[in-house]
């Protein structure tokens, strides 16, 4: 079975059986060329965790695909996400009679927490499971030769015992031989609160949906379309071009997240109605919302022929219009989160705008996915992306509330580098995430 998307544990019964000199072997012994074709089905991930109770029954088909008469069962997969843990854990430190590292002054002492990860090697953390924790004290100096004072190792159990006790736990100093001398400081929890953290999949299956949008860029740097060089060429004998691609791969993964499967869809720099537009319908004069993935490709395929590729590039107009529809649906509408898909080749000539666009959106239900056509300098869209950890800053010096744009070049995707679904869709669940726990919205019925 081709499953696409994130991998929680998938358990699945239907009617097909193994050979019987099989049925004590592991799943990983088994020979599959020795045992019986009874069926088989596709379908993606989504289609399964979208529903309420996280199953899907599928019909089992021959090799050939669907049809004839010859009934081949029905295969059932139900989806269970396996984590370590659901909570997050507030906590308030301190410490007291630690040494005093500073000739003609206090120390000016502050803790860093590390986990040991399975290299045996610890990391810096945020947030962790119950696994051993390494808490660090050192003395500040202004130079960066911080000064180490001591140390101990706790869980987060542990702490929450310290906690509950209100006792604490004194710090050591390791020693060359392997042995650690007991310091008088001591470390104490003054705060511990645990938070239940719900996963994505508990917004998804409780009934939130992802609103799937569509920018297509327009701009003659695409190359006309009737050229077989352009980004645009519609190759009669069914050959996918860039776009074509990026709206197949993307669309039929998040329309499942989406009820009704009807996509708002837009173009940009192109002369629409004789008049250069940087937002305008992509399905003419049929409203702006189209039917499914296929709806948006008959759409797109048809605005080719009727709107002539002008330019520049400009992604204000639509990421604003796609911020005007989940700002409408802020006030009555919180399971809805909505995730513009950018199509583009080109450089940007309204880099303010957008980034002054992208930081406004950054308190509303939504996500914007950029993918880069061509090869074109795309260092913009990294700019915009913000994986560096830097959020964008707009021209009156107002932060990002959260990185909401992932960018993606289709060049990689070509090469093999990377998987187009997977690279657009990974940072999707946590800016979802981050969203609606920053508003304290929970899953229905949680």
């Amino acid at each position: 079975m081709y499953l696409e998307g994130h991998t929680p544990y998938l358990a699945g019964h239907g009617n097909f059986k193994k050979n019987e000199e099989s049925q004590h072997h592991s799943l990983n012994a088994l020979k599959l060329n020795e045992q019986d074709f009874l069926g088989e089905a596709t379908c993606v991930l989504s289609e399964i965790v979208t529903k309420r109770n996280r199953s899907l029954t599928l019909n089992l088909h021959g090799k050939n695909g669907p049809g004839g008469s010859k009934n081949f069962g029905t295969l059932t997969v139900h989806a269970e996400e396996s984590c370590l843990s659901r909570m997050a854990v507030e906590m308030k430190l301190r410490c007291s009679q630690l040494g005093n590292k500073d000739m003609f002054s206090t120390s000016d002492p502050f803790l860093r927490i590390s986990r040991l990860t399975e290299s045996g090697k610890y990391v810096p953390i945020c947030k962790t499971e119950d696994n051993p924790l390494l808490i660090e004290c050192f003395d500040f100096n202004s130079n960066g030769n911080h000064v180490f004072i001591g140390q101990l190792h706790k869980s987060v159990s542990e702490l929450e015992k310290l906690h509950k006790e209100t006792s604490g736990a004194n710090l050591v100093f390791p020693t060359h031989r392997g042995q650690e001398k007991v310091l008088k400081g001591q470390l104490f929890v003054d705060q511990f609160i645990g938070k239940e953290q719900f996963s994505f999949l508990d917004y998804i299956s409780s009934g939130f949906e992802l609103n799937f949008m569509i920018a297509v860029d327009f701009t003659a740097s695409n190359g006309t379309p009737q050229n077989q060089d352009s980004l645009h060429y519609i190759d009669p004998s069914g050959r996918l071009n860039s776009y074509q691609k990026a709206i197949i791969e993307a669309g039929e993964v998040i329309q499942f997240y989406d009820s009704d499967r009807r996509f708002p869809a837009w173009g940009f720099g192109g002369r629409y109605g004789g008049t250069l537009s940087h937002c305008f319908i992509l399905n003419g004069t049929n409203g702006y919302e189209v039917e499914g993935v296929q709806g948006i490709m008959a759409a797109y395929a048809n605005a080719l022929h009727t709107v002539p590729l002008a330019g520049p590039t400009l992604f204000g107009p639509v990421i604003n219009t796609a911020a005007q529809l989940a700002s409408q649906a802020t006030s009555n509408e919180i399971t809805k989160y909505f995730v513009l898909l950018i199509i583009t080749d080109g450089v940007l000539t309204d880099m303010k705008e957008t980034v002054d666009a992208l930081v406004r959106a950054s308190d509303l239900p939504l996500s914007i996915l950029i993918v880069g056509v061509g090869n074109a300098d795309f260092k913009q869209m990294e700019v915009l992306d913000a994986d560096d950890g830097r959020r964008l800053e707009s021209s009156t010096g107002r932060v990002a509330a959260r990185d909401i744009v992932q960018f993606v070049p289709m060049r990689e995707v070509h090469s093999g580098q990377i998987s187009a679904v997977q690279a657009l869709l990974e940072e999707l669940p946590d800016q979802f995430l981050t969203y609606n726990r920053s508003r304290n919205i929970k899953p229905l019925h949680s």
